[in-house]
């Protein structure tokens, strides 16, 4: 994919469904499609066996019963645990799904994904690595790729050296110093900032540079607003419920 090429849509429902449905489970997805959505972010971290799936956090505490890091544990027993009871009753008994399974809905609906590459510390590279590999092959012959995007630099770098092709993105919660730096050296698409970040100096930056500019986590009708008239090219949100995708 060229930078000059976008094909993902301006709104992308964050996790799946935001806050309404547990979140990077399929019943989000389809939350988040029963509402219009045709774009989605997930996180994607690796199993102890190495197998993707989708979590944000590094540990399992919050989201399912068990304890401790998520990483450290078998695909074979993290697909047993229950990721859906802590959000609400309606939901008990949602597992977490695997990036294959995430892939398989997303090509049927003909939707499109942005995977933020989510490693347990330590692991940041091999999960790079393996998440743009297993995405090369899942979306074979896909017209349009999913988006790979993550907050550490050395996932990224490890992506891009296993699937060059694939679109990628820097994720910023802060403008650190040498960021623009990394981001042109790492060969990125496009900048996902934190949506108090994104001005017009920086949208110029970024434009200039020949990247897209996304936001994130946009749950604010001014806020959308502002940043839409900044031209941006993509918000993530929570609010699936307040802003029509179309």
């Amino acid at each position: 994919m060229s930078r000059d090429d976008w094909p993902y849509p301006l709104w992308i429902a964050h996790r799946g469904a935001g806050k309404l449905a547990p979140e990077n489970t399929l019943a989000a997805f389809r939350l988040g499609a029963q509402h219009g959505y045709r774009a989605f972010e997930c996180d994607v971290k690796l199993s102890a066996d190495e197998v993707p799936f989708l979590l944000h956090d590094a540990t399992l505490e919050r989201t399912t019963p068990a304890t401790g890091n998520a990483g450290d544990r078998r695909w074979e027993a993290l697909s047993q645990l229950d990721a859906g009871a802590w959000h609400s009753r309606a939901y008990a008994g949602e597992p977490m799904p695997t990036l294959a399974a995430i892939a398989a809905y997303v090509q049927h609906n003909r939707f499109v994904l942005n995977i933020e590459i989510k490693p347990t510390p330590g692991v940041e590279a091999r999960t790079g690595e393996l998440v743009a590999q297993h995405a090369t092959r899942l979306w074979a012959g896909q017209p349009v790729p999913p988006l790979l995007s993550s907050f550490r630099p050395e996932a990224l770098a490890a992506a891009q050296a296993a699937a060059p092709a694939l679109p990628r993105a820097l994720l910023l919660d802060t403008l650190w110093d040498g960021w623009f730096g990394v981001a042109q050296a790492l060969g990125v698409v496009a900048v996902v900032s934190k949506h108090t970040l994104m001005d017009d100096v920086l949208r110029t930056q970024l434009r200039d540079a020949g990247l897209r500019a996304l936001c994130y986590t946009v749950n604010d009708v001014a806020e959308a607003e502002r940043l839409k008239a900044l031209g941006i090219d993509g918000l993530i949100t929570d609010a699936v419920d307040r802003f029509a995708p179309a």
